[in-house]
């Protein structure tokens, strides 16, 4: 597979970020670089009082006026519980009460807080471009003995088309001439080829390794297998439930309580208490809304995110956002493919088995000769392993037998291939049918022995299951394998479930039933192939393989392993988990000083400049704390 993962290196925000389309298009960072400097010029000394009041409120206009105009919007849609009212009603209140400066500060804090909060959370996705590769441009319809080049969506239902060599199939439909291996891999991510013959069902989107076919066209070419996986790229992205903005959620509550707050503090003492003035409660009322902005929050959570997103880059994971970083966090199931993600995706001779008769030499020479001329994966697999025998002058005569194997002659009659042909031959004495891809050698009519072929597990695979277990997560594996393989490989690695023989369509099935059995937590997903795209677009978090990954795959997922390391799903998991620590520690902290600072404001124990070197203070210490997730 193309590795062209580099594009994919990003981590810009569409979701926690607030409301900022325009800043989003010409540039944040321009907006704050302009308030700074008004800023500046406003609290210097050059300019009269009232042109430095001038210049602040400009400066407060300049960082504010998105949040100002998104406050007056909800007001008018009775939605004005969120960050953006609570942020003008104090701001107004500062201007209000002559703390130009403090104005302009709170809302260029704010503005820094949402440009660190658009890198920490953007989700950077991209195009589904690659996945188009596997789109056939055209079929060759054959029409009264003539090749008629067209494009799929004209081919009807009943009618032929011809695949030649090297071409991909591009309808779903039933072969009704010739015969080829096919390479299934953009579907199933096996790489094992499968043999195609008359009557078999052919798929549309599999490559033609060889010969030819002649298919008559079952499914239209909207309804045919490729097309669908394109169309469940394209739609599962919106099943996918996105993460509510911390700031948000909080707000909703917090921006009522503490405009209801301030109101009573401006009537209730007044009111209520002899010789109360009500300038002075105003005042206090006005203070306690500058103070109750939560500075250090909109800094310090989305810093957080942004650090910890960073640490896990410096280890080879890339996560696309502060969201999918949360719901790691969250995991309780990860559900992995099996070629190329928790197996090598190669296959090599796992073990021979001779008969009593012969030796494992005798059986991997004869198998070698037969397979001389095959560039089939499980034919270079054996030769691999035959590299050092001297078969290079042997040049038998070839006869293939069709979905059975091999006969080739030389000075004796050499038999390779599967059980079928060990029986069509009267071979007797061959083993069981073992759980693996197993070719069978006879020679003369004499049964030799076995060759088991096996995709080998990576060599942290099983460690890496085992962390997941340990860390009390459930592990699956959805392959397009056939059982028996399936199952050897689950035991293999210690796999608590697993599904086999799925497409596409079939691997976003069954994780949204393992997302419905589980909703208590967080469903991840692990593959690295074509025909993974739509479930890793499904899952709550989907992790690609980027080192051997498919472009359609790593654009379709969240997060990407670099050097395609299971062990590092845990480590993107634990580093999750001890980020979302640290931004616990950090609400409860800002928080709590919020509240101390909120109450000593209430009853005119700080001045409103005091409570902003306070939120400041508290701000800077947490910024400390959040930087302590990129060490993680």
């Amino acid at each position: 597979m193309k590795n062209h993962h580099n594009h994919n290196l990003q981590t810009s925000c569409h979701s926690g970020c607030g409301s900022h389309p325009e800043t989003e298009k010409f540039g944040i960072l321009k907006i704050i670089f302009v308030a700074l400097a008004l800023f500046a010029l406003g609290i210097s000394s050059v300019f009269s009082p009232s042109l430095s009041h001038f210049i602040l409120l400009l400066s407060w206009l300049v960082a504010g006026y998105e949040v100002i105009l998104e406050a007056l919007k909800n007001l008018i849609k009775l939605k004005w519980l969120d960050e953006n009212t609570l942020m003008t009603v104090a701001t107004v209140g500062a201007v209000a009460i002559g703390e130009y400066p403090e104005a302009a500060m709170v809302m260029i804090l704010y503005q820094i807080g949402e440009y660190l909060q658009h890198k920490a959370v953007e989700k950077s996705k991209g195009s589904i471009a690659a996945l188009m590769d596997i789109r056939p441009d055209s079929a060759w319809l054959v029409e009264d003995n003539r090749e008629i080049q067209k494009s799929p969506e004209q081919i009807k239902i009943g009618q032929i088309i011809l695949v030649k060599s090297g071409e991909k199939i591009p309808l779903d439909g039933i072969v009704v001439d010739g015969q080829a291996n096919v390479d299934t891999s953009a579907l199933t991510g096996e790489s094992l080829p499968r043999k195609l013959k008359i009557g078999d069902e052919a798929i549309s989107g599999c490559i033609n390794t060889d010969g030819w076919l002649k298919i008559k066209v079952s499914r239209p070419f909207g309804e045919s297998t490729v097309n669908k996986i394109i169309e469940l790229v394209e739609h599962a992205e919106t099943k996918k439930a996105h993460t509510e903005k911390f700031i948000t959620r909080f707000a909703h509550y917090y921006t009522p309580v503490v405009v209801i707050a301030a109101v009573l503090l401006a009537l209730l003492p007044p009111l209520l208490l002899p010789q109360q003035n009500f300038s002075m409660w105003l005042n206090r009322a006005l203070t306690f809304l500058v103070i109750s902005c939560p500075c250090a929050l909109v800094i310090s959570v989305p810093l957080t995110f942004f650090a910890g997103i960073g640490g896990a880059s410096r280890k080879g994971i890339l996560i696309k956002g502060g969201n999918f970083l949360e719901n790691l966090a969250k995991t309780k199931n990860v559900v992995f493919d099996k070629t190329g993600t928790l197996t090598k995706g190669n296959f090599e001779v796992s073990q021979i088995i001779p008969d009593t008769t012969a030796t494992a030499h005798d059986v991997l020479f004869y198998a070698a000769i037969a397979e001389k001329f095959s560039n089939h994966p499980i034919a270079l697999s054996i030769k691999r392993a035959a590299k050092e025998m001297n078969f290079d002058n042997i040049n038998p005569q070839i006869e293939e037998i069709a979905g059975m194997g091999i006969k080739a002659m030389t000075d004796s009659e050499i038999l390779v291939g599967n059980r079928l042909l060990m029986e069509h031959y009267g071979i007797k004495n061959i083993l069981p049918q073992p759980t693996l891809t197993t070719v069978y050698v006879a020679k003369n009519h004499q049964y030799l022995g076995a060759i088991e072929i096996s995709d080998q597990p990576k060599e942290n695979a099983k460690a890496a299951i085992d962390s997941l277990h340990q860390a009390s997560i459930a592990t699956y594996m959805l392959t397009g394998d056939n059982a028996q393989t399936a199952a050897f490989v689950a035991k293999e690695l210690n796999i608590q479930h697993f599904e086999h023989s799925l497409l596409p369509a079939g691997k976003v099935e069954k994780i949204e039933q393992i997302m419905a059995q589980n909703n208590e937590g967080k469903t991840v997903f692990v593959g690295d192939g074509i025909n993974d795209a739509p479930v890793l677009a499904r899952a709550d978090v989907g992790i690609a393989m980027g080192g051997l990954g498919s472009d359609a795959a790593i654009e379709a997922a969240d997060a990407v392993i670099m050097d395609d390391n299971p062990q590092k799903v845990v480590t993107a998991i634990k580093s999750a988990r001890k980020t979302m620590l640290i931004v616990h520690q950090n609400i409860i902290f800002a928080l709590g000083v919020k509240v101390l600072f909120l109450i000593l404001g209430a009853m005119g124990m700080v001045t409103m400049w005091g409570a902003v070197f306070a939120d400041t203070g508290t701000a800077l210490l947490a910024v400390v704390n959040a930087l302590r997730a990129y060490k993680n």
